[in-house]
């Protein structure tokens, strides 16, 4: 049983006292370490969003690239938060493969803070490049699997926009731990205040944001959500506009997921990209963990290296349940009471049990909106319970600094690559870890934190020797972009 949650994080819960029904609000203080680090990611963030504004003075030609220059314009946007504080990229930063940016948040919490900065989500934050690439969710009856879709639940499904990267852009503005909106309107308003409003307004029409606001806007979109259940869109709009500010909501995520499909994020340059082209050679330990990874360690068949007419993009974008433990380090377990505006992020505490997939088609998302069920699926809920999307391998290692720490798995619980091939080497050889067992990790693993539908076929029982765990190791780290140059021709 989760107990505490303190590495890198104290967490002080006030109790509830007579009838008053909210608690004092739950302080998360981050430690100066985690505050340095925080300052130096907002720091690079202003310094982008600066110098991407500078093109707003001569913008490109070319309206592919004016939707690109408008998509990174609103990804390094901190106003677009509901405390002005966090932009998109502070979660999915350049120099770790746009992931998260925190070493100390990666190897304590897995999760990060939202704008209200003493709320978590419930999982690590996913890498946007080659985000654009997954193909719109559908169920294939050859292999028996759902495929495609955004999030680590396949929740932004794309069937709505045709693109799920651009329905993944439309979750964290309005997520509460998050980006905190109380409501999609909010974004449109802020953007609409923003030095980019005239290429918006160029690109999509004069209409984007010629709405009539409340005078109350800036009163109502400065209180983070979730609204309250009887004013759901708080943003008071005559129908016309709500109509008019959703289309301006799809067109800006639809400019954020061209940025993230563009050569600037998804550029294909790593040195694996070298080696297919002819332009470079993998070293004997590389090439023996490529071997591996087509072969005795079978992660060819989940994290693809690509085949006819299909680019490597290292998933297949199925979902598996591969027994990751339980990640105690996870604020979100201590998120059940209300904070001081009321809010509990997770009524279930310490019982949480991540359902992935399953979860999604039955009852949606704990913390946002997802794209809409399609009724057809909900009888696949339960060989999708606890099953989470296999994530690309690109960029997997990829880090500002060699002792920069990242997080593995859906909730962060592996803080090492190594880490996480030993537990797909292992996990069903080595014995169960009893409490604070200082072998856990690499003479024991904990359980499971669910075992529906684990996958037992390809993972659990590899038989491969430290050596090749390193091998498959070397290989990876070949999969980081920016051996080779971008080539725009």
């Amino acid at each position: 049983m989760i107990t505490k949650v303190v590495l890198g994080t104290v967490i002080v819960i006030a109790a509830l006292r007579g009838d008053v029904l909210a608690a004092e609000q739950t302080a998360a203080t981050l430690t100066p370490k985690v505050l340095e680090e925080i300052a130096q990611v907002e720091a690079e963030i202003d310094r982008i969003e600066g110098q991407t504004r500078e093109r707003l003075a001569t913008p490109p030609d070319n309206q592919v690239q004016q939707i690109e220059l408008l998509g990174k314009l609103m990804l390094y946007d901190k106003q677009l938060s509901v405390n002005r504080n966090e932009a998109c990229a502070f979660c999915h930063m350049p120099e770790t493969g746009f992931t998260g940016p925190v070493s100390e948040l990666n190897r304590t919490t897995g999760s990060y803070p939202g704008s209200v900065r003493t709320r978590y989500s419930e999982r690590k934050p996913q890498t946007h490049a080659y985000a654009p690439l997954a193909p719109v969710l559908h169920y294939n009856p050859g292999q028996g699997d759902l495929v495609g879709g955004n999030f680590w639940d396949m929740r932004a499904t794309g069937r709505r926009l045709g693109n799920p990267a651009a329905e993944q852009a439309q979750g964290p503005p309005t997520n509460p731990v998050e980006m905190g909106l109380p409501d999609i309107a909010c974004a449109v308003y802020r953007a609409s205040q923003q030095p980019y409003r005239a290429l918006f307004e160029k690109v999509w029409g004069q209409q984007a944001f010629a709405i009539a606001w409340p005078s109350d806007v800036e009163q109502v979109c400065a209180q983070p959500g979730p609204p309250p259940a009887s004013d759901p869109l708080p943003v008071h709009l005559s129908p016309t506009d709500r109509g008019r500010a959703g289309a301006t909501f799809d067109q800006m995520a639809q400019a954020i997921a061209n940025y993230e499909a563009s050569a600037e994020v998804t550029p294909f340059t790593s040195k694996y990209d070298a080696v297919l082209a002819g332009k470079a050679q993998f070293t004997p330990q590389e090439q023996a963990g490529y071997d591996l990874f087509r072969g005795k360690a079978q992660c060819n068949a989940c994290h693809r290296d690509g085949g006819p007419g299909e680019d490597p993009l290292f998933t297949d974008f199925t979902a598996s349940n591969i027994g990751v433990p339980v990640n105690p380090r996870l604020p979100y377990y201590v998120e059940s009471r209300p904070d001081a505006l009321g809010y509990v992020a997770n009524p279930g505490g310490q019982s949480f049990v991540d359902g992935g997939v399953g979860s999604f088609l039955t009852k949606g998302h704990p913390l946002s909106q997802p794209s809409a069920v399609d009724s057809q699926w909900i009888k696949l809920a339960p060989g999708n319970q606890a099953r989470f999307q296999v994530p690309t391998l690109r960029n997997v290692d990829k880090r500002p600094y060699p002792t920069f720490v990242k997080a593995y798995g859906h909730n962060g619980y592996f803080t090492s690559l190594k880490a996480i091939v030993h537990f797909y080497n292992t996990r069903d050889v080595l014995p169960r870890c009893q409490p604070n067992d200082p072998g856990e990790g690499t003479t024991c693993w904990p359980a499971p934190e669910s075992t529906d539908n684990i996958n037992t076929q390809r993972v659990g029982r590899l038989g491969l020797s430290d050596a090749d765990e390193d091998a498959l190791v070397s290989f990876m780290q070949t999969l980081t972009d920016g051996f080779m140059p971008r080539d725009q021709r």
